[in-house]
C-alpha cells in the first residue's frame, strides 16, 4: 500500500490544499501524539471517503516515528512560503508521496487526492503480514462494509488446517440508506 513516489503532477492547482492536508496529519501525529481526528477541516481534497475518526495504529505510529518528524522537518520549510508549493518541484512531490505512504500505513485508509484518476478513491485499507498461520486470520469482518475497502494479505506458510479470509461480511456496498 504505501505510495513513496512522488505524488501526481496532475494535482496542480490542488497541491497546496494536498500539502495542507498531508502536513496537519504528520503535525496532529506528532504533535497529539495520534489522538484520533474527528473533522478533517481541508477533506475536500480527497476522491473518495475516509473513516472518521481518523485513528492511528499505534504500533505503526511507533515504529514510524522518526520517519514522521524528518519529513515534517523537511516539508516545515513550506508552511512559510507557500509560493515555493509547485509541481515543478519533484523534491516536494517525492516527500508528500513518502508522507501519504506513511500516513496510509499508520492509519489504514487509502489517501487519493482530486486529481488522481488513476487510483483507488480514498478509503479503508487493511494490511497483514503473516509468518505462519496455524489458526485463522481475517482482515475485516464486520457486518456491513460500506465505500472503497481494500485488503491486502502476505503469509508465509499456512498451515493445514489454517484459514485466511480477506473480507468476511454480511452486506458489502454502498452505505445501506442510499441503496
Amino acid at each position: 500500500m504505501p505510495d513513496l513516489s512522488a505524488l501526481s503532477a496532475v494535482l496542480g492547482a490542488g497541491l497546496p490544499a494536498t500539502y495542507t492536508f498531508l502536513f496537519q496529519r504528520l503535525e496532529n501525529l506528532l504533535d497529539r501524539r495520534g489522538q484520533p481526528e474527528t473533522v478533517l477541516p481541508t477533506s475536500d481534497v480527497l476522491r473518495g471517503e475516509l473513516r472518521l475518526p481518523l485513528t492511528a495504529d499505534p504500533e505503526e505510529l511507533a515504529e514510524r516515528l522518526e520517519n514522521l518528524e524528518t519529513l515534517r522537518d523537511v516539508l516545515e520549510g513550506y508552511r512559510h512560503t507557500p509560493e515555493r508549493i509547485s509541481v515543478e518541484d519533484e523534491r516536494l512531490l517525492r516527500m508528500l508521496g513518502r508522507a501519504r505512504g506513511t500516513l496510509e500505513e499508520i492509519y489504514g485508509q487509502r489517501l487519493t487526492f482530486v486529481g488522481e484518476e488513476d487510483r483507488q478513491p480514498s478509503g479503508t485499507s487493511v494490511r497483514q503480514k503473516i509468518g505462519t498461520l496455524r489458526g485463522r486470520a481475517t482482515a475485516i469482518d464486520a457486518d456491513v462494509v460500506a465505500g472503497a475497502v481494500e485488503t491486502s494479505q502476505d503469509a508465509v506458510t499456512v498451515e493445514e488446517g489454517g484459514e485466511l479470509t480477506g473480507i468476511r461480511t454480511r452486506y458489502m456496498g454502498p452505505p445501506p440508506a442510499s441503496r
